[in-house]
């Protein structure tokens, strides 16, 4: 006798079989994950809390701190850490804490100003070598290579010289200072991006290149460098309380953090927390915003 296979054609579904479909997460399942995630990482958790404390203290200082930042007692000079000052009081009697919270207005305003800088200028330069390419590339990188060779502070020292002081020229100068790191990460992603399929697709139908440019490169090439952004930020905290504590910045008594560790270092034998406060908001601010920037680099997606 002879036997027969018979075998099913290919691409078909053998019958009585059914597919695997991908089912959607529930509302409930989508927060026991969220739950699962922040639970097994308690140090993002606790950068998340004080990043949020940082940014009630730049926008209204006045619900943690409601006293006047300039006021002291001098009865009270030099005063350490207790419950009445939580941080001790200066060698006027002012109020560390008080002046440490209403200081993180100055610098986080100047610390947005500078990523903002950097973000536009940088990301436009990025762009437009990236997706033009031949010689405007060649002219752009050229100079990115001009910034990168120039250290950062130096460069920040020499613009603020032609620019003045002030906490907004520091502020720009500490921008134009890391206009590089986010031009060469734009312009790696948009000559990635201009590569793919769906961008040769709107070319190939006559798309105008400011529309490509707009709805398909721009968009997709954004997310690295929005991350870049976050971990920017932390850096340019440092770069702005250096050159506070250089003394470029706000004229006293503008209790920038830069300028109250600057404040505290004549007494710091005997009095440390003048130094040490301020010194230790900006290292939990900084170390707060890199371990956020690691979370929103990937992961999330890791993780699930």
């Amino acid at each position: 006798m002879t036997e027969l296979l018979i075998r099913e054609p290919l691409g078909e579904v053998p019958r009585g079989s059914t597919t695997a479909q991908p089912v959607a997460a529930t509302p409930r399942e989508r927060v026991a994950r969220a739950l699962r995630f922040f639970v097994r990482r308690p140090g993002l958790v606790v950068s998340i809390v004080f990043v949020v404390l940082v940014l009630i203290a730049a926008f209204a200082p006045t619900v943690l701190a409601s006293g006047d930042p300039a006021a002291g007692v001098p009865a009270d000079k030099l005063q350490p850490p207790s419950a009445a000052h939580v941080f001790g009081t200066d060698y006027l009697g002012r109020d560390v804490y008080t002046r440490v919270v209403h200081g993180a207005a100055l610098s986080l305003q100047a610390t947005v100003i500078a990523v903002a800088v950097a973000l536009v200028v940088g990301g436009l330069i990025g762009l437009l070598a990236g997706f033009v390419g031949r010689w405007v590339d060649e002219g752009l990188m050229r100079v990115v290579d001009v910034l990168m060779a120039i250290p950062a502070i130096l460069l920040s020292l020499a613009l603020i010289t032609a620019l003045g002081y002030g906490t907004i020229k520091v502020a720009i100068a500490v921008g134009i200072a890391s206009v590089a790191n986010f031009a060469r990460v734009m312009r790696a992603e948009t000559l990635r991006i201009r590569q793919s399929t769906y961008v040769e697709a709107a070319r190939s139908v006559g798309t105008r290149w400011r529309v490509t440019l707009v709805r398909h490169v721009l968009p997709n090439a954004a997310g690295p460098v929005l991350v870049l952004a976050v971990l920017e930020f932390g850096l340019a905290i440092l770069a702005v309380s250096s050159l506070s504590f250089l003394g470029y910045g706000a004229p006293p008594p503008a209790p920038e953090w830069g300028s109250l560790i600057a404040e505290g270092r004549n007494y710091i034998a005997a009095s440390w927390w003048l130094c040490a406060m301020p010194g230790f908001a900006i290292a939990a601010t900084v170390l707060s915003v890199n371990r956020i920037s690691r979370a929103l680099d990937g992961e999330w997606s890791r993780a699930s």
